[in-house]
């Protein structure tokens, strides 16, 4: 350090002056030592100055000795033990009045060396932050205006000779200087600066004493060096003054992000943040508790919601300015080495938070300074209940907003805005530079031991060794040991899941239940709950389902599912499947939103009409039945109820094309009896109908067996199959989760329920084929009539009703089945790229 360089330079200049001092007599060494004080007495001396200075030092000589008299000084009157003794009624006196100048003793007449040695004396004190008698505050100065952290001004009395004018004007910035950052560090030493700012302050400190211990060396060669002048303490300060300006800027640039923070906050009018954050919340749909609690919890973060960022420069921003700066003035050696010591020192604390985070899952930050944040709100018992995975996804966050699928920046709820000064996130939000690239890691490394700990289970690593040992960011071993960290809690959390919590045959199971792979248990359970599910949803036992379904499961007694039949439960839906698919995709939810859908007004308000006269008819249970899956922390991150809402919807459009398929091909079986079979030749327009109606059904049958295979071995198996080699070779817990979502996302996609046009014409050509199977009775009516008519003088007069129900029947299957056969076209060309001629697909 300069500070160390200087302090040597001053030990050998001064042990050389005393062993020169070896060789004299007595009464040489104390002339020589008396030099100083014997010039300092010849400015009292009446009649060297002249009549005017005389009456001036008179009056300096009765205000010391006033001085001298106080109370708290009378146990030590000697200048020579007590030299700020002099001093201190100028500076515990009242501050003088802005722009009033302060009477001097003029040195007009005074001889040259008499008045080194007076400014000698004064700068010592000046270099304290101490005003001098020819040194004094800037007439500008006021203690109660001016900013602290700006530093004290100093200037130089004008009777002083030019030839000291130059070297004392360059020693005045230290005065300035030392200061600002004495100021600095007396105001970020408070609780509320957090940690970082209290070691960055303990090491300012450390370096002041330093340059403390300059200054007495300095004074000691004052008091007892003859040979000791302007130049010489020039030379000694000179290093310094470098060193402390470096400090000094980075002090200002600090206290100036916070002031800009202050100055955005107050600048804000309440009406304007009220009326932004009513739109915020109503935006965000937020009411009730949960609106406090989201708020709460961004007002202990130290936001302000409505924009205006009230967070002190602290945490991660602190140690951003200085490796900035470290960075812009790598040039220069003494500030790499300086910013480098303090980067290191500050930094301590937030590497030790960071240490307790990846180590052991707890988020240790009382001050909020990391760039990690919990939202303590959302806990594991809302996984239960939750759609929208906050536990995982909002329980712990980074605090500048960014995640793996969005690493930049972006402004969300709880996210403060940029200084209006530098552009920086404010506090903790701020990324140091240095973890900009691991932050995410960083994040993930908490959250999977976190999980572990949730569970009861005693978190270990394997770094003990570097327990005792500082690390710091600019340390390669440092993010070794982020690496290792991270390594070993996703190492430990994938084999909780994967082994000790079973979570491919969880999976397994699912697929089994709710992608209908196990047919037979659904074929018995709908034929055993046939009669309770023909009733309302609303007036159906799910005590008696429950306990059907369980007698269907139960048949095969030894299947691997065993274990985990307990966890399948009947469910009701308050909706119907097309009606909510459809609500999903056009609020743009889970699915997206198709481009384009603005423009069907006129078919959201049909859509509407239809969606209240069917509540007000009511559901059937097996347009409403679902089923649904019970399953613990931690696979409750896997197997979350945002997944399982996706099984339900692959599973009732399963169910619906199945019970459409029952239902057709028991109006097959009915149609093979006499009515249907036996010819009427004296009836051949009966003929013909009835040939049309079995057409048309065997043309439906075919439909929904076409579309029912294609949406199992086309679509669900490939895909699974697909998940199961992922599911092999998963390396990351994130990796395990987003594989697990995509692989139903694309279920949902490829089965056609994801586009809201494919989805319309899909489901009005489904409700065709399933009304037109509930008719089945009606037919077999009719055809009875028609042979009991065929006997009779008047003959069939029924045919004209009978084609007008069929014609219907035809034309709405035949519109929809054309829209359906147009729609997966375009959407292969689109897809495949290819033309129309060569997209067969």
């Amino acid at each position: 350090m300069v500070f160390s360089a200087t302090l040597a330079s001053v030990e050998f200049i001064t042990n050389r002056a005393r062993k020169k001092t070896l060789g004299l007599s007595a009464k040489e060494y104390t002339k020589i030592t008396g030099t100083i004080a014997s010039v300092r007495r010849h400015r009292h001396a009446e009649g060297d100055i002249g009549e005017g200075t005389e009456g001036s030092a008179r009056s300096a000589r009765e205000n010391r000795s006033k001085s001298y008299n106080e109370p708290s000084f009378i146990a030590e009157t000697s200048f020579v033990r007590a030299p700020l003794n002099s001093r201190v009624s100028s500076v515990s006196a009242v501050p003088k009045a802005k722009g009033k100048a302060k009477q001097q003793e003029s040195l007009d007449r005074v001889p040259l060396e008499v008045q080194e040695a007076l400014i000698l004396e004064d700068l010592l004190y000046v270099l304290m932050g101490i005003e001098g008698t020819y040194v004094t505050f800037h007439p500008d100065y006021s203690p109660e205006d001016d900013d602290p952290l700006q530093g004290i001004r100093f200037v130089v009395a004008p009777s002083l000779d030019t030839s000291l004018r130059d070297l004392v004007e360059r020693i005045l910035p230290l005065g300035t200087y030392y200061t600002a950052i004495s100021s600095f560090i007396e105001l970020r030493s408070h609780l509320d600066f957090g940690l970082v700012n209290h070691a960055l302050c303990a090491a300012i400190r450390e370096m002041l004493k330093d340059y403390q211990t300059l200054l007495s060396q300095l004074e000691h060669a004052f008091n007892s060096s003859p040979d000791f002048s302007l130049q010489k303490l020039w030379f000694y300060v000179h290093p310094t003054i470098h060193t402390l300006s470096l400090i000094y800027q980075l002090v200002l640039e600090l206290s100036i992000a916070d002031d800009a923070s202050n100055e955005s906050e107050s600048s804000e009018s309440p009406s304007t943040s009220d009326a932004e954050e009513e739109a915020r919340n109503e935006a965000l749909g937020l009411g009730g508790a949960k609106l406090k609690a989201v708020l709460s919890e961004i007002n202990k973060n130290g936001m302000d919601v409505t924009g205006g960022s009230g967070i002190a420069v602290k945490g991660g921003e602190v140690i951003t300015i200085i490796y900035e700066r470290m960075q812009n003035m790598s040039g220069d050696p003494t500030a790499n080495t300086l910013y480098g010591t303090l980067l290191r020192a500050a930094g301590k604390p937030y590497v030790t938070m960071l240490r307790v985070w990846i180590t052991t899952g707890r988020l240790d930050d009382p001050y909020e300074e990391l760039l990690l944040k919990e939202s303590k709100f959302i806990n594991r018992g809302i996984l239960e209940m939750d759609y929208t995975d906050e536990y995982w996804e909002r329980r712990y966050t980074l605090r500048d907003g960014s995640t793996l699928g969005s690493p930049s920046k972006r402004q969300q709820a709880g996210v403060p805005p940029p200084r209006t000064v530098g552009g920086r996130l404010p506090g903790g939000a701020c990324v140091p530079p240095l973890l900009e690239g691991w932050k995410h890691k960083i994040l993930l490394a908490g959250k999977y031991l976190n999980v572990i700990r949730e569970c009861g289970i005693e978190v270990t690593h394997s770094h003990a060794q570097l327990d005792g040992e500082d690390l710091s960011m600019d340390d390669e071993k440092f993010y070794k040991f982020l690496e290792d960290a991270y390594s070993h809690a996703n190492r430990t959390l994938l084999q909780l899941l994967l082994r000790d919590q079973q979570l491919i045959p969880r999976l397994r199971s699912l697929k089994r239940y709710f992608f209908l792979s196990q047919s037979s248990f659904l074929t018995h359970f709908l034929d055993l709950s046939a009669p309770e599910l023909r009733k309302p949803s609303k007036a159906v036992s799910i005590v008696k389902l429950q306990s059907l379904l369980d007698l269907a499961l139960n048949t095969d007694a030894s299947g691997e599912d065993v274990l985990y039949r307990e966890d399948v439960k009947v469910k009701m839906a308050e909706s119907g499947l097309y009606d909510f698919l459809l609500k999903v995709v056009s609020v743009s939810g889970v699915f997206g939103k198709e481009e384009g859908e603005h423009d069907a007004g006129h078919g959201h308000e049909e859509h509407k009409k239809e969606k209240e006269k069917d509540e007000k008819k009511g559901m059937i249970a097996i347009d409403a039945l679902a089923l649904d899956y019970a399953v613990k922390f931690p696979l409750s991150l896997v197997i979350s109820r945002k997944t399982i809402l996706r099984y339900q919807l692959l599973f009732r459009f399963l169910l619906h094309l199945k019970h459409v398929e029952q239902s057709l091909s028991a109006m097959w079986i009915e149609q093979k009896t006499i009515p249907w079979r036996q010819p009427l030749p004296r009836h051949p327009d009966f003929n013909r109908w009835r040939l049309r109606v079995c057409l048309l059904r065997a043309r439906m049958l075919s439909f929904v067996q076409q579309i029912l295979a294609f949406t199992t071995f086309e679509v669900l198996e490939p895909n699974w199959r697909a998940l199961e080699l992922k599911l092999d070779k998963v390396t990351t817990v994130d990796q395990l989760l987003r594989d697990h979502v995509d692989f139903l996302d694309t279920c949902l996609k490829e089965c056609m329920l994801t586009s809201s046009k494919l989805l319309k014409a899909y489901s009005r050509l489904i409700v065709t084929c399933s009304t037109f199977a509930l008719y089945t009775a009606s037919f077999t009516k009719s055809a009875n009539q028609a042979f009991a008519a065929v006997e009779t003088p008047e003959g069939d007069t029924g045919m004209a009703k009978r084609w007008d129900i069929l014609s219907k029947f035809e034309t709405n299957f035949n519109h929809w089945f054309q829209s359906i056969s147009n729609l997966i076209f375009i959407d292969c060309f689109v897809t495949c790229g290819t033309s129309p001629k060569l997209c067969i697909r």
